[in-house]
C-alpha cells in the first residue's frame, strides 16, 4: 500500500472528469492495462525469457528513453538473481559506450532485444546494426536471427518490416501506450523476466494499484498543482536507496516529457540520500526557495529511517515543502504498485495544467537539427 504525509482536499468531480479524458485518449491504454493484459502475449514473453536464459550469458537490450529506462529501473532496484546478465546499448551516441558493450559481450553467448516503435531512432538503430553484425559473425545468419527479439509496432515501421522478413521473434509496442508509460508491456516485461524479476507479481501489484491508488494519486497531483501555482517550479525526487537511481531517472522522463509543454510544467530532478546530502544538500537546504521535495520512502533499516526523519525535519524547517510517499514493500508487487501510482499521478498532473500528458513534440526538435547536420 502507498500512504502519504499530506492530505489536500481534492475535487472529486474534477478528478473523475480528468480520468474520463485519460481513459478516452488514444494513448490512454496503460490505464486499464494491468487488468486487461493480453495473457497470450504474457505467456509468450515468459517462454521467450526462458529461451534466452537457456541459451545466453548476456541479453543486450537496445533502446532509448521509455524503451529502456522503466525496466532498467526495476532490474537495478531489485537486483534479481539470473545467470543471464543484462547489458544496455543504444541509449546514447557515444562510441566509447557502444565499444564497451561490444567488448563486454566478447565471445560469450548472447541474444538481443531491440526495442523501438519505428526502428528509425538513430541511437538504437546504430547499436542494433553493430550487434546484429556481431551475432551473424558468431552464429551465422540463421541462428543469429533466432537470437533477435524485436519489440516494435504491430503492423508497420522499419523494424517491424525487418523482423517479419528475417523471422525475428516479435512482441508489440501497443499503439495506445507511449514509451514512458510502457514499463508494464512487453517493452519492460521481457527484459525483466530474463533478469529474474517475478513479472507475475509485478503485474499483480499494478493490478491492485489500479483499484487502490486513485485517491493517493489524485492527492499527489493536487499537491503538485497547488505548489506549482505558488511558484514552486522544481521537484526533487529523493530516495534513500542507491539502487533506485534509475527509478528516479524514469520519473524524470515520465514527468518531464508529460508536463514540459507550452511553457508549463514542474522541472523534475532527483537525489539519492544520504550520498547527495554531501553534495546537493547545501543547495537544497539554503538555496533558492522555488523547489519542493518528494521523498519516496522505501522500507529500510533503523539507521536509514533516522536519516529520513532528519531530512524531513531539516528541509521543512528550511522552508521546503516536503511530500513523503511511503512504500509498503520493496519487491515486485511494491514496484508494480509504485509504477502505476506515478503513471496515474503524472497523467492527472499534466491534465490539471492543461497539457497533453502523452505527446512529446519538443523531442523531435533536436532530431530534425541532427538530420540537417548529418546531411551537410
Amino acid at each position: 500500500m502507498i500512504s502519504l504525509n499530506f492530505n489536500p482536499e481534492i475535487d472529486d468531480k474534477k478528478i473523475n472528469q480528468l480520468l474520463k479524458e485519460i481513459a478516452h485518449d488514444p494513448m490512454g491504454g496503460w490505464l486499464n492495462l494491468p487488468k486487461k493484459y493480453d495473457m497470450g502475449e504474457f505467456v509468450r514473453i515468459k517462454e521467450a525469457a526462458k529461451e534466452i536464459r537457456d541459451s545466453s550469458e548476456y541479453l543486450v537490450c537496445i533502446g532509448i528513453g521509455g524503451s529502456y529506462l522503466g525496466h532498467r529501473a526495476v532490474i537495478e532496484a531489485l537486483r534479481p538473481d539470473s545467470e543471464t546478465k543484462i547489458i544496455y546499448a543504444g541509449n546514447s551516441l557515444s562510441r566509447r559506450e557502444l565499444d564497451w558493450a561490444l567488448q563486454k559481450v566478447g565471445d560469450h553467448d548472447f541474444s538481443v532485444n531491440v526495442i523501438s516503435k519505428s526502428g528509425t531512432t538513430l541511437e538504437p538503430a546504430i547499436a542494433f546494426s553493430e550487434f546484429k553484425k556481431k551475432l551473424i559473425e558468431k552464429y551465422g545468419e540463421e541462428e543469429a536471427y533466432s537470437r533477435i527479439y524485436a519489440t516494435t509496432d504491430a503492423k508497420q515501421g522499419a523494424l517491424h518490416d525487418e523482423a517479419v522478413a528475417c523471422g525475428y521473434t516479435r512482441f508489440v509496442v501497443p499503439d495506445n501506450i507511449g514509451g514512458r508509460y510502457s514499463v508494464l508491456t512487453a517493452v519492460g516485461l521481457l527484459p525483466m523476466a530474463v533478469a529474474g524479476v517475478d513479472v507475475d507479481k509485478l503485474l499483480e501489484g499494478a493490478s491492485d494499484a489500479a483499484v487502490s491508488v486513485l485517491e493517493p494519486a489524485a492527492k499527489y497531483a493536487t499537491m503538485r498543482f497547488t505548489l506549482d501555482s505558488k511558484h514552486y517550479d522544481t521537484e526533487i525526487f529523493a530516495s534513500f536507496e542507491p539502487a533506485t537511481m534509475y527509478f528516479n531517472e524514469w520519473l524524470k522522463q515520465l514527468f518531464g516529457e508529460s508536463e514540459g509543454k507550452n511553457g508549463r510544467g514542474i522541472l523534475p530532478d532527483s537525489v539519492i540520500y544520504s550520498t547527495d546530502l554531501h553534495s546537493m544538500g547545501q543547495y537544497i537546504q539554503d538555496g533558492r526557495r522555488n523547489l519542493f521535495e518528494t521523498i519516496i520512502n522505501y522500507p529500510t533499516d533503523e539507521m536509514n529511517s533516522k536519516i529520513v526523519k532528519a531530512v524531513q525535519i531539516a528541509h521543512a524547517e528550511g522552508g521546503i515543502p516536503v511530500l513523503t510517499i511511503d512504500i509498503s514493500s520493496y519487491d515486485e508487487r511494491g514496484f508494480g504498485e509504485l509504477i502505476y501510482f506515478f503513471e496515474l499521478a503524472c497523467a492527472l498532473s499534466a491534465k490539471m495544467i492543461g497539457v497533453n500528458p502523452f505527446d512529446q513534440p519538443g523531442v523531435e526538435a533536436y532530431k530534425t537539427k541532427l538530420k540537417e547536420l548529418m546531411a551537410e
